[in-house]
């Protein structure tokens, strides 16, 4: 698998005299319309366009959020299909469909609770292999040794590696490998891909969206549970009814989880080979698939032979797949960096689009629509009921001391494994919340998430009262209402505390106590004013809670500063702006990335930070500066305030403000000879002091 950037693979090497004959005319992106004729090189120049623009403060995060927790779909198929993906160039059938489900081509029109409809054209869905997932589980939470069998040593030495993400170590290691070749290359940002604004992308949008992919295998969450599972076999197999029930069955015995449920949706999927089998015989067979199976099959007719290059008359670049666990990532970087684009002809490329599509608009939709509408009217109304609340307050005031130590004889839940049974309504209720969610009722979900908080509390599931807390500030951000500061202060703040406090302090779970924090930043950044500096504040506290390591604690320190920068003022003034604190997070995000030698990076925060100090008179905020710039290889204050005298004097600038520059050169001159002095003299004990009393000067500077 190659790496999801471009900007780490090694540039083709091109002959002498231009342009490679095989890239210049037929190379364009299969996400586009097959029936377009026009061709597009733009994939190819933005690898190496350093001049286009960065991308503004307010991203679409919360397009990220949504795109994040979506539907996962199985894959297990007979070996003749997936022989016939690896003939194509793809390791399995499921690499072959996962680029086009992450982002579906077209709108997809979603029913709510409410019976009303919406119509969304970011939509997508997750594939992975059900192998994948029987290996997977929850055998590991951020900080612990990674099992072998998704580490990515097993995959290299050609074994099926379960590439499952929720690890903050990988996501840092995949991080400062793109950061150091982009040091190389002094860029301070990423080309952008296929599933992002035209924009580059800055590395903390990198960070968390590694973050949100490829979300672990887990007990207390649903996003990870098989919606679906697509069982396909081909025209190659003799018996390909049979196989198909063979699938069935194997797929059923296989060793999943206790915690996770069977009762999803089968999606069977006959591939026909076009140059090797008639289709005639193959729509026969088809026939019967939908006599033996039901309406829910699909016919993919799909081209044999080799991989196609880029090279030929209706070859199509597959999309990178952009929403991968950063353990896959690593091993795409380290060990397939050398494989050719993968390609596809115009056909199957469209072929691929409309099975994944059909399958995702006329079935996985239409199915979760039914579960929720099932289990909101007969699990959740009893549970809404007068029963149901009494039953749970019995639970809560009218046990005895003994069975509040230990798990009561009334619970589902299984203290010993952590979970409930798949088919307890606890259970049932929290895979309504995410089906919920998952599609987009954020309301639903949100009354869901409510309910089960009190029901989780009181049987002491902590990690699911943690994840129930998490999804229901979420949701209730994502309703689109007035979030009043009142409610932010009553509501959100105190479900973001506990849910941090149970990951943390009950669970040990600090890949999920960051994620919470950091998507409930994104959220609230995005809606600017008094939650803007809530954002900051959560920041800061995932910042502090230490669940990262170097690079992450300076991304998350200059994403602060993008907290502060989009709190807009009143008036011409700008009264109410958070101007010098963003300043200030810029300039200390500087200082760390420093400190892991990335200086690129501590420019590109001083670029940001320094316009608000340089007229400052305080000589520790310049001492401060000035010992940034020159680390970062900027040119000294001196300099720069000498040639912002030049502009001003040459523009006609009066006599009052030269004396102030002058002033204020004359300060910063005698500092910096002072610091210089104290430096040789007393050596670098004494350097490392001033600069601890500059830093302590910036602050008082800020309070002031």
């Amino acid at each position: 698998m190659s790496s999801a950037f471009p900007s780490l693979r090694t540039r083709p090497t091109l002959p002498a005299g231009g342009v490679s004959k095989a890239t210049s005319v037929y190379l364009r992106s299969s996400t586009t319309p097959v029936h377009s004729s026009v061709t597009s090189l733009n994939s190819l120049f933005n690898q190496t366009n350093l001049n286009s623009p960065r991308p503004p403060e307010d991203e679409d995060c919360k397009g990220l959020v949504r795109r994040s927790f979506v539907p996962c779909i199985a894959v297990h198929v007979a070996d003749d299909t997936n022989e016939l993906a690896r003939e194509k160039g793809f390791a399995d059938f499921k690499d072959m469909l996962r680029p086009y489900g992450e982002s579906i081509q077209g709108r997809i029109t979603i029913r709510d609770s409410q019976g009303i409809s919406t119509t969304h054209d970011d939509y997508g869905v997750r594939f992975v292999s059900l192998t994948d997932v029987a290996g997977s589980g929850e055998k590991w939470e951020s900080g612990a040794s990674r099992p072998m069998n998704g580490s990515s040593e097993k995959a290299a030495n050609g074994g099926s590696g379960v590439f499952q993400g929720g690890s903050v170590e990988e996501v840092e290691e995949l991080v400062n490998l793109h950061m150091e070749r982009a040091e190389e290359l002094n860029e301070t940002s990423l080309p952008s891909d296929g599933d992002a604004p035209a924009f580059n992308q800055s590395f903390y949008m990198l960070y968390l969206r590694r973050i949100l992919s490829a979300l672990p295998l887990s007990p207390h969450e649903t996003f990870s549970h098989p919606v679906a599972c697509v069982i396909a076999t081909s025209s190659r197999n003799a018996n390909p009814i049979d196989s198909l029930r063979n699938l069935y069955n194997s797929g059923s015995r296989l060793p999943l989880p206790d915690y996770l449920s069977t009762d999803y949706l089968r999606y069977y999927v006959f591939v026909h080979d076009e140059d090797r089998d008639d289709i005639k015989k193959s729509t026969q067979l088809f026939d019967q698939m939908k006599k033996h199976f039901g309406l829910h099959c699909h016919l993919l007719r799909l081209r044999s032979g080799g991989a196609s290059v880029i090279s030929d008359d209706d070859a199509v670049v597959v999309p990178k797949s952009q929403w991968i666990s950063a353990a896959e990532e690593l091993h795409g970087i380290h060990y397939d960096d050398q494989q050719p684009t993968a390609c596809l002809p115009d056909s199957d490329a469209a072929g691929i689009q409309t099975v994944v599509r059909e399958m995702t608009q006329v079935s996985v939709i239409p199915f979760m629509e039914r579960c929720i509408a099932t289990w909101n009217d007969q699990v959740a109304s009893r549970r809404r009921g007068i029963s149901g609340r009494f039953i749970s307050m019995s639970k809560r005031y009218f046990s005895t001391s003994s069975s509040r130590n230990s798990t009561s004889s009334s619970s589902n839940y299984d203290a010993l494994h952590q979970s409930y049974p798949p088919s307890s309504p606890e259970a049932q209720m929290r895979k309504l919340a995410d089906y919920a969610f998952m599609v987009r009722d954020w309301r639903l979900a949100h009354s869901i998430y409510e309910l089960l908080r009190t029901d989780f509390n009181n049987d002491k599931a902590w990690k699911y009262h943690a994840g129930a807390q998490e999804m229901a500030a979420i949701s209730l951000i994502l309703t689109g209402t007035g979030l009043t500061s009142k409610v932010r202060a009553d509501t959100i703040a105190p479900m973001l505390d506990l849910s941090c406090y149970s990951y943390l302090s009950r669970c040990s779970a600090t890949y999920h106590a960051l994620r919470c924090l950091l998507v409930a930043v994104e959220l609230l950044r995005i809606r600017g004013g008094g939650a803007a500096d809530e954002a900051a504040t959560w920041a800061i506290r995932a910042r502090d809670m230490n669940a990262q390591g170097t690079i992450g604690h300076a991304l998350i320190t200059e994403r602060v500063g993008a907290c502060y920068t989009i709190r807009e003022g009143i008036g011409s003034g700008a009264w109410g702006a958070r101007k010098r604190k963003a300043a200030m997070w810029k300039m200390l995000a500087a200082g760390e990335w420093l400190e892991v030698a990335k200086l690129a990076q501590s420019r590109r925060c001083l670029d940001a930070a320094l316009p608000a100090y340089r007229g400052s008179r305080f000589l520790h905020v310049h001492g401060f500066m000035e010992h940034l710039k020159q680390q970062a290889g900027y040119t000294p204050l001196l300099m720069d305030l000498q040639d912002g005298r030049r502009r001003k004097g040459g523009e006609g600038g009066g006599e009052e403000d030269s004396d102030d520059e002058e002033g204020v050169e004359i300060q910063s001159e005698t500092l910096h000879a002072g610091l210089k002095r104290k430096s040789l003299i007393v050596g670098r004990e004494v350097e490392r002091e001033v600069e601890n009393e500059a830093e302590s000067g910036l602050n008082r500077f800020i309070d002031c």
